[in-house]
């Protein structure tokens, strides 16, 4: 089974027996790449809108403990939607992205819509934009710094300021695409 498998598997089965009621599965993976340490976001969405994102920026742990607690975080903890009832699970799709490590943006030219996810920090605030999300929205790399910074909670431009850290990354992603 490929690794891009295994993980939708693995959230799926997750959501459907905690939002059950059932206890956490025991989950086992058989791809090494679910032992390393990578950021990791699971998106819900629901007739093709968002219904629940949330993820880790940075491997904390390993890739097979992190898959589970974002995917009931996402159905659960998302404070933008109310929690994820059993009844929907049918008609959510699962989409995962698995961040590859951060480097600096040393000139917007540099950023490359569809490979580049970005990061902003600036004075407490911080906002996070997934490398797919400006081309679902058909965004430009001025709409999608616009956008990174009123994600922060920022004024439009707040990347020019001194002090703010502009990161960027590109992720594996893969998605059910099951309705």
């Amino acid at each position: 089974m490929s690794f891009a498998n295994e993980a939708l598997q693995a959230v799926r089965k997750t959501l459907e027996e905690v939002l059950a009621g059932r206890p956490e599965p025991t989950l086992t993976f058989e791809d090494p790449r679910f032992n390393q340490h990578c950021g990791i976001f699971v998106t819900l969405k629901k007739h093709g809108e968002l219904r629940g994102c949330i993820g880790l920026i940075r491997g904390v742990e390993p890739l097979s403990q992190a898959i589970g607690e974002m995917a009931l975080a996402a159905a659960t903890h998302d404070p933008r939607f109310p929690k994820v009832k059993p009844e929907e699970l049918d008609d959510i799709d699962i989409e995962i992205s698995v961040l590859t490590p951060m480097s600096k943006v040393v000139d917007i030219s540099e950023i490359e819509i569809g490979r580049d996810g970005l990061l902003l920090q600036y004075h407490g605030h911080s906002g996070l934009l997934l490398p797919q999300v400006p081309v679902e929205w058909d965004w430009d790399v001025e709409e999608f710094l616009d956008n990174l910074c009123h994600k922060a909670g920022l004024p439009v431009g707040s990347h020019l300021q001194p002090g703010a850290v502009l990161l960027k990354f590109s992720a594996d992603i893969f998605s059910e695409n099951r309705c």
